[in-house]
Order: structure tokens, then sequence, then C-alpha cells
């Protein structure tokens, strides 16, 4: 893309604090090689480790004779680890827990992405709009359209930007503010989505080392990251009304950038078609909704007080054993979520598509499915690098023990649990700077982070709350987010001298204010204890000792 000119300026360099972070995150090397890296870094120190003879007692396990299983560090040149990590490479990629669950909603995203859904209903909720809310519809838009993956970035932020001057608003608080939406306010949702599969995928390879019946919930954040979006809102709202947008000063360029394109022209009507598709996927959104409600509940069986059953029995996502609470019977309906997810956006994508012509055939719906799977290419590269290193670290037994050590010294530090994990925060946040992906971040600090907090009587939904809180706050502020560059043409296009430095000034006051509000959320949260999601609390009890 270029600007109103036709040329793009070359970025401005950064300097201060900022260039420091932007020099040397460029000379960080690819996430799948810093895990590459981090393999050999593990060989080496776990080898040392094991002739330093470092060891825990088991929190979970006991002997024959009734004592803790005593855990020690294993070298990576073991041969029975060197065994293991060739003979099983195959089960251990495959095997990776975030792999599958992200692979599967992401065929549904797809269909749903490339009919058009996503990109015609982002336009839909922010067109229309009054002046005086636009802010806000924006935001929570963004909010919402990172459920759309890409799209929200391609799509919504030069969107907000045309509505904004066509408001007579300036262009460049619509992007900031759909920046800080789509970005910063990145774990923030009303839904749970891929993130949600992928986060917990991982926490769930880190659970195993001390409650291996453990199982992931994609919905075990929900009520949180709602919350986020209640909160975030209002803030988003503040700063790009009352301190972004009064120093970018009033517009005067009209509404020329982008009104060639008529994805980004907010006075363009939606087709009969568009209109149509919208109606049909909300119609299949509740057909799926119902089915998922049917299969928990068995309605027939209810109505006639049990004399009568749809499925002869138990309903499907709802376990028939009665000596569970019902939390706990639930499990099979959590753990679906993620078939759920993607049977809802495949449905809806499809009757979208269908209404608004851009799905013709089967043909298409399957041609977009493998589309996804492209897109996912870099991922499963990522995952490769990242299975490896998890399988290691867990291998070494060093996940394990230092979270014991990490959790012994946290209890002779004495601080509270609610600051302990507003810390942790703050460390997801320091680190975003500098590793961008979510994922990879996550699978580095999972393996202890999860584990010394289950160890305090902190929940793994808890730990990947807090996690999610630092990584969203300072995406928008580096340059090694990977849609920065692209933000920046955005601007340029209303703004030809608007340079990185620019950028990064605009929206360093989203980060503080969203950082400090996402920790004073975490904090209150544990505090308080409130339910992280739908059988999901803070406080975590370790099963009982076993041989």
């Amino acid at each position: 893309m270029s600007d109103q000119t036709g040329n793009t300026p070359a970025p401005e360099k950064q300097t201060g604090f900022l260039g420091l972070v932007e020099r040397a995150g460029n000379r960080l090397p690819d996430p799948a090689f810093i895990f590459f890296y981090l393999i050999i870094a593990m060989a080496v120190i776990s080898t040392i480790a094991y002739f330093a003879g470092l060891e825990v007692e088991h929190p979970t396990r006991l002997d024959d004779s009734g004592n803790p299983v005593i855990v020690s560090a294993i070298s990576a040149l073991h041969p029975d680890v060197i065994r293991h990590l060739l003979v099983e490479m195959p089960e251990i990629f495959t095997g990776f827990h975030p792999l599958g669950y992200v692979l599967v909603v992401m065929l549904g995203a797809g269909v749903a992405e490339r009919a058009g859904l996503f990109g015609t209903a982002m336009r839909a909720a922010v067109r229309d709009v009054p002046r005086l809310f636009l802010t806000p519809a924006v935001a929570l838009a963004a909010m919402m359209g990172n459920l759309a993956a890409d799209a929200a970035y391609v799509v919504l932020i030069p969107l907000a930007a045309v509505i904004f001057a066509a408001a007579g608003r300036h262009p460049v608080a619509g992007i900031t503010a759909a920046f800080a939406g789509v970005s910063g306010g990145f774990s923030a949702n009303l839904l749970p989505g891929q993130l949600d599969a992928l986060l917990f995928g991982i926490t769930e390879e880190a659970v195993v080392a001390l409650d291996p019946a453990w199982t992931m919930n994609i919905a075990g954040n929900w009520y949180f990251i709602a919350a986020m979006t209640f909160l975030f809102l209002p803030v988003i709202w503040f700063v790009t009304d009352r301190i972004i947008e009064p120093r970018l000063g009033p517009w005067q360029g009209g509404t020329v950038a982008g009104s060639d394109d008529p994805d980004n022209d907010p006075d363009a009507e939606m087709t009969p078609g568009q209109k149509k598709g919208l109606a049909h996927a909300g119609i299949a959104v509740l057909i799926v909704a119902l089915i998922w409600l049917f299969m928990t509940i068995d309605v027939v069986a209810l109505v006639t007080g049990g004399s009568a059953s749809l499925y002869g029995g138990n309903a499907p996502l709802f376990s028939s054993d009665t000596s569970l609470g019902t939390t706990q019977r639930l499990v099979p309906f959590f753990t679906s979520l993620v078939a759920g997810f993607m049977l809802l956006f495949i449905f809806a994508g499809v009757a979208y598509g269908r209404a608004a012509g851009t799905i013709k055939s089967h043909r298409d719906i399957v041609d977009m499915m493998a589309g996804a799977m492209k897109d996912m290419g870099y991922y499963l590269v990522l995952a490769f690098f990242a299975a490896y290193f998890v399988e290691l670290f867990n291998e070494s037994q060093l996940g394990l023990i230092s979270a014991v050590n990490g959790a012994n010294a946290i209890e002779a530090s004495g601080l509270p649990l609610p600051i302990v994990l507003g810390l942790i925060v703050l460390f997801a946040a320091l680190l975003n700077l500098f590793v961008g992906s979510a994922s990879a971040k996550w699978a580095l600090m999972a393996p202890v982070l999860v584990p010394m907090l289950m160890l305090l009587g902190v929940s793994p939904e808890m730990a990947t709350a807090a996690y999610r809180v630092g990584d969203s706050g300072t995406n928008i502020i580096t340059p090694l987010m990977v849609y920065f560059p692209l933000i920046l043409v955005f601007a340029r296009r209303w703004v030809p001298e608007f340079g990185i430095g620019s950028l990064t000034a605009s929206m360093i006051p989203y980060s503080i204010w969203l950082i400090v509000t996402g920790i004073l959320m975490t904090v209150a949260w544990v505090y308080l204890g409130l339910p992280l999601g739908p059988g999901a609390e803070v406080a975590y009890e370790l099963p009982a000792a076993t041989q």
C-alpha cells in the first residue's frame, strides 16, 4: 500500500529505549530458531543439573514405602532420553496438545473468513454508529474481531480510519483505537476462540507433571476475557478521545485515502446478498448453539420427568457418573467446545457464503479449509520445535524442579498471591516486547509457571489468564509485532510524515492504561476468588499423593 502521494516513505529510526528495544528485537532470530537454540541450551543445562545432583520431592507421588518420590534432574544425553526423542519424533510432534486444537478451530474459522462473513460482520458493526459512540463501537468490534484472526487487522483497522474521517474526526485516531482493540485487547473477547484453544493446549502440556487427570476446557477463561472486554472498552475510549485525538488536532483532509476500496468505504451499502448472508449466518449460529444445548441437556427427560429420554440414557455431553458434581459432569461439554466452535464457524460461514454468493459449491468450502491450513504452515514449523523443547524440558525434570523451588521461594518471601499474579502479568508484558508470538512465549513460560502456581494453590486457568493480560498490553508498542509495519502504512495513507516514532508514541498511552487496568483486574480477581469460566476457579487443590 502507498500513501496519498503514491510513495511509501522509509520508516524513521526510533531512538531512546524504544530504539533499543527495536534494535535488540531485530537481532533476535525467528521464534522457531529460538526454540532450536533453547533445545541445545536445555541439553547443556540438563547435563550440568544432572551432575550437580539437583532433586526435589514430588508433591503428589509416593513410593512403595509411602515416602515422597524423589525427582532428580535427567541429562538430555542419557541414552533413554536420546532414544525417546528420536524414535518417537512423530508422536512428540503430533501429540503436542495445542496443534490439534488450533488446526480444528482454524478449519472452521478459515471458511467463515474466506466466505467474507468476518469482514462483513465487522463493517456492519461499526457503520451508522452515532459520532459520540464511534470510538467504543470501533474498539468493541476490534476486540471481537480477534475471532477472525488476521482479518481484524487488514479489514477493520483501515476501515476505522475511513469511518472516523467521514465523521469529521482524525482518521489516525480511528487507526489507533482499532489497533488498541485488536492487538492491545488481544485476549479480550465475549466468546472463546482459537486463542483459547491454543493457549490452553500449551497449559495442558504443563499441567501433566502434577495432575495427569486435568483436562483442557476452552471456556476456562470465558468470564475473565469477557470482563476484560468491558474494562478495556472504556479505557480505549478514554485514551482515544481524551489523549490521542486532541494531540492529533482537528482533521481537515477529507475522506480521500482508501475510499477507492469498496471494503473500506463506510458509505457503501451492503449488497442484498450480504444482508441476507448475515441473517442466515445468525440463524446458523443459533442452530449450532441449540444442538449443543440438546446434546448437554436431555430435554425430553427434563420435560417428562425422566419417564422418556431422547438418548435412552444421559445426554452425550453430560457425564453419567452421578457421584460427580454438576461442574465435573459437564467436563464433556467443556472439552467439546473446540469441535463446537469449528462447526459454528463452518455452518455460519457456509450460510453466509451461499446467500452472499461467495460459496457456490462444496468445492469452495474445501478450498477455503485448505487455504486456512496453508496459512497455518508457519505455525506447524513453530509447533514442531516448540513440541520438542517442551518434551525435552519435561524429560529433564527441570520444569518440575524449577516449579517446586520457585513455589518454595515465593512462600518464603511472604508475597500475597494476588501480588504474585500481578508481577507475572508485568513479566509477561516485558517479555512481549522481545518475543511477539503469544504461543511461543507461553510455551517458554508455562512449563515452570503453571506447576509453580499449582503448588501455591492457583489453578492452571488462572495462570493462563494472568499470562494473557500481560501478553496483550505491550503488543501495540513493539516494532517486533508482525502487524506493526502494516499499521504504520495505514497511518501514512492519511498522514505521509507519520513515522514509527509517531505510531509508537501514539500507542504508549494505550499500553500503559491497558497494563495497569489488566494488573488491577488480575489482582482483584484473585483476591475475590471469582470464577474464571464455567467450571474454572482461581483456587486449585493438588490431587492427593498416590503411589
